[in-house]
């Protein structure tokens, strides 16, 4: 048994709900190929299967428009628990995961300990299998940007993974430090702010 249930157009969460019920209507074993138009579909159709125990796979076919492919196993339908907040709407998370680095020392106490420790954290952000959407330096910070060939090389190796290094411009000056950078842009404190903002998650060392 093969279906094809067209969700093009439709708002989240009728997707989803409207998967369930035709995932109900199967009597064997079969597949369903689900259309729809957004990624957000995607994901919450994906989380769907696998509360079912379904194989499930996605893939673009356009511009805007996906094809959510589900194994339905009537068996394992029957028997599942789909809890309610698998029918409702996950958006993820808007502006990504921010980096503030507001110093050039992680921590108080001894300064050639933190500045050590700064560096370290700065080293492991390159190992994480999430890259950071963005790293912002400001106030000393402005000398991990500019000064520490070792430190320079990591965020370096952020930026090349995707990340957005914005050091401030206001400090640069401050330190005299504009002619000295090295990676990223040069940013002003409304971009900073905004990035904060619009951010789903702040991480300051």
């Amino acid at each position: 048994m093969e279906k094809t249930l067209d969700c093009m157009g439709m708002a989240c969460p009728l997707p989803v709900i409207k998967t369930k019920k035709e995932i109900e209507s199967f009597a064997e074993d079969g597949t369903l190929h689900i259309l729809v138009d957004n990624e957000i579909a995607v994901q919450n159709l994906t989380r769907l299967g696998g509360h079912y125990g379904f194989a499930v796979s996605g893939m673009q076919t356009g511009e805007k428009a996906y094809k959510v492919t589900m194994e339905v196993k009537v068996g394992e339908a029957k028997d599942a628990k789909v809890p309610e907040e698998a029918l409702t709407c996950t958006v993820p998370p808007k502006g990504g995961r921010v980096v503030v680095l507001s110093s050039d020392r992680m921590g108080g106490g001894d300064e050639k300990l933190g500045k050590k420790l700064m560096k370290a954290f700065i080293f492991a952000l390159t190992s994480q299998d999430d890259v950071p959407d963005k790293v912002i330096c400001y106030n000393s910070g402005a000398f991990l940007t500019t000064e520490d060939p070792d430190t320079v090389k990591d965020l370096k190796s952020l930026e090349e993974a995707g990340a957005t290094i914005m050091t401030c411009g206001t400090c640069l000056d401050f330190y005299g430090l504009k002619d000295k950078l090295q990676v990223g842009i040069i940013s002003n404190m409304y971009d900073i702010v905004e990035a904060q903002m619009k951010a789903a998650c702040i991480i300051r060392p």
